[in-house]
């Protein structure tokens, strides 16, 4: 055998060794950043599942009496749960209104006209009612803080506009 069979024959065996481990690093690299990715997950769904949990208790409707006139109103198109563009001013003079009283609770009123299926307006009044909520909790509300009516509907001559709206009161916090 020459020497230059011997030297084609090292490169060739240092070239596999290098490269097994070139790939064995990879691998572990790789295992480190998926286990780093995975650990937090845990957590992370732990406190979702927990704010679900704390959205679902806040879901209890109440039946509160309330002679206050609406701090705001916020309005919704037919059908839909969808916050309008329009809702913007209502909010945020509610966020205003609560940073200026904290002591006080905001309290939603979903409503809904008494034509179709009234078990579904109701949800969509209470689904609409929820939609608020969301936006006040984005806005930096607690969720302590914040109330559901149970839907009503509206009775009257009113518009239909009237019909499928969310009324923001302030009331004492109990």
């Amino acid at each position: 055998m020459s020497d230059d069979d011997r030297d084609d024959s090292r490169k060739v065996g240092l070239w596999v060794v290098f490269s097994s481990v070139a790939v064995l690093l990879l691998g572990v690299l790789g295992f480190a950043v998926v286990r780093t990715m995975k650990g937090p997950a845990a957590p992370v769904a732990q406190t979702a599942a927990a704010a679900a949990s704390a959205t679902e208790a806040a879901d209890v409707l109440v039946d509160y009496t309330t002679t206050t006139a609406a701090l705001a109103t916020v309005y919704f198109e037919s059908g839909s749960a969808a916050l309008l563009p329009d809702a913007d001013p209502a909010l945020a003079d509610t966020v205003k209104a609560l940073a200026a009283d904290p002591g006080k609770r905001v309290l939603l009123s979903g409503y809904h006209d008494s034509t179709g299926d009234p078990a579904m307006n109701a949800e969509l009044a209470k689904q609409r009612a929820k939609a608020v909520r969301a936006a006040l909790l984005v806005a930096g509300i607690p969720l302590n803080q914040v109330l559901l009516r149970k839907p009503e509907s509206t009775t009257g001559t009113g518009t239909e506009r009237e019909a499928r709206r969310v009324e923001i009161r302030l009331v004492d916090a109990q």
